[in-house]
């Protein structure tokens, strides 16, 4: 069975500041993780952070689609998993624009839960970065 994770999250920003904070490393790392990202297609990076008992730190990752600055995608494998993680941006006017997360090919509900616990944290660290 796979399971998809689908999160909204609206910021007060412009569709460039908040494409930049999902596309540069360097802001992608205030709010992630380390990583070597860039959005180019076929680009292959990592996240990494302190590895745990359990898990080595780091996400192998592949940029499948780049559409700025609407639409980013990317492969996200970890634990012996490999899901899809789809960032699709709206603006909503009135300076709002709406993030919707789509992450799929998880396996089961733990890992689903796990994957909403740790976006919802990391969407809230990005919107601290879009307020500086």
């Amino acid at each position: 069975m796979s399971l998809t994770l689908n999160l909204d999250f609206q910021y007060k920003t412009t569709m460039e500041k908040l494409w930049s904070a999902l596309t540069d490393s360097n802001k992608l790392a205030k709010w992630t993780m380390e990583n070597d990202f860039k959005p180019i297609v076929g680009h292959r990076f990592q996240f990494r952070t302190q590895p745990t008992e359990y898990w080595n730190g780091i996400v192998e990752g592949e940029v499948l689609t780049v559409e700025a600055p609407n639409r980013l995608s990317y492969s996200w494998a970890s634990g012996g998993e490999t899901h899809t993680v789809t960032w699709t941006l709206e603006d909503l006017g009135d300076g709002k624009v709406n993030l919707h997360l789509e992450q799929s090919g998880i396996s089961n509900p733990q890992a689903l839960g796990g994957a909403k616990y740790g976006w919802t944290n990391w969407c809230g660290e990005l919107e601290k970065l879009l307020v500086q």
